[in-house]
This record gives C-alpha cells, structure tokens and sequence, in this order.
C-alpha cells in the first residue's frame, strides 16, 4: 500500500522564553523557515501542514507554499498536548480526503535538522518492526552524574553507586533532541504518544540536535550555519 505521509509543523505564537521565536531571524531567515524548507525537500514526505496561532506565522508560512491551519485557543497554551495538536490538524476537512497513513512531527525549533535526516527517519520508520521513530542525541553527560539538592546539600541523583563510575562503565543515554517524530496515524491514536512499546531511535549529530530554547542557542545556530557547516548544507537554497 502506498503510503501517504503527513508532515505537521506546530508552531504557536507565544513563548515565554524568546517572544515570538518561531519568526526570530536566524541568518537572515525566519527559524520556521529551516523546517519548511527541510519538509518540501523531503522525497517521501507528500504534504505539510503548519499548526499555528499567530497571524504572522500564519501569513509568513503561507508565503513558502505551505497550508496552514490555525489553531484554537484552547491548543495555544503553554501546557496544550502537541498530540491534541496532531488530532487537530488530522480532523480538519481537507486532511481527512488525504487520509494520511504516517505523520512526520518536524518542531521549528530543530533548524539545522536537513531533508536528508528527514529521509533517512522515514527510511529507518518503514525499514524495522516499530510502532515510531523519535529523534535523539547521545548525552555528553552521564545523566547518573547528576546532582540534586537536599537539605542544601548536593546528592548524586541516582546515587553513590552509578555517580562514582568511569564514564566507560555507564550504559549509553539518549536524550530526545525534538527534530523528528514519526508514527502511523493509528499507533498515534492508539498511544496517543510517540513514545510507544516499539519505539526506535534515529540518533543525530550534537551539531543538528541544536534546539532553539535561548538567544544563546540561535547564537550557536548562526554561527554553525555562518561557518558552512556539512550538517547544514541540505538547508541551503
């Protein structure tokens, strides 16, 4: 069976901690532009739906060819379930003739992820026995070397016993980087998650997992694309 793939883009007006950040300019483009731009590269991907809020997203994501739906207000806070958002978009009249077999979550804040990590997802997806795909990173930082305040006193988290270890004798963790998730439409609906009993990994790069949360993250970014970096040339026009 063919299948037909959806790739949604969530990207609401507010944020607390850079205003307006999916329009912030990121060397010389908008940051949802990256995201845009990856999608319509994508081979498997056959259409892209933004999910928004805001007027100026709507109007600029509109300008790159794109549909966008806008979201209700209710979708829009900051504790809104992106899931809801997914079922938003799939409920929407025009969706719902295409019928979309597997949805492509792409978040804008995941700029330097390109179409051919996109590609090479969806390829992993339909390759291997799994419910989804979630993009990760490796950690730097052995989460078991964590520390928590207790009674102003620091404490290894999960304790002596993993805290005192060489970094060689900790498993490998994985840290979701946010750039990619992918599931059918009926695994999304029966979980209601990405994060099911079979869900695999699609590990990338520290340099493509750069998530846009700080004005010190797009100075990262920037700096990265300013360099021509191989992790970012698939998003060049």
């Amino acid at each position: 069976m063919k299948k037909n793939i959806l790739a949604i883009i969530p990207a609401r007006g507010g944020s607390k901690g850079i205003p307006k950040k999916n329009l912030k300019i990121l060397a010389g483009k908008p940051l949802i532009y990256y995201t845009i731009q990856a999608a319509r590269e994508s081979k498997y991907i056959n259409s892209i739906v933004v999910s928004t809020d805001d007027e100026d997203i709507f109007h600029i994501s509109e300008s790159f060819d794109v549909e966008v739906i806008k979201r209700p207000e209710n979708l829009s806070r900051d504790d809104s379930p992106t899931i809801d958002v997914i079922f938003h978009v799939l409920e929407q009249s025009k969706i719902r003739v295409h019928k979309p077999n597997i949805v492509v979550l792409l978040q804008p804040t995941s700029p330097l992820r390109t179409s051919s990590d996109i590609d090479a997802a969806i390829e992993l997806f339909l390759q291997r026995d799994c419910d989804s795909v979630v993009s990760v990173v490796q950690n730097v930082h052995p989460p078991h070397w964590n520390l928590v305040l207790e009674e102003k006193y620091l404490k290894p988290l999960l304790g002596e016993q993993f805290f005192t270890k060489r970094r060689q004798e900790l498993p490998e963790t994985y840290l979701p980087n946010g750039a990619i998730f992918i599931a059918e439409t009926k695994t999304l609906k029966m979980y209601r998650s990405f994060y099911c009993p079979k869900t695999i990994p699609f590990i990338m790069s520290i340099e493509k997992s750069v998530d846009i949360d700080s004005l010190f993250d797009l100075f990262i970014a920037e700096e990265i694309i300013k360099k021509g970096d191989e992790t970012y040339k698939d998003n060049k026009n």
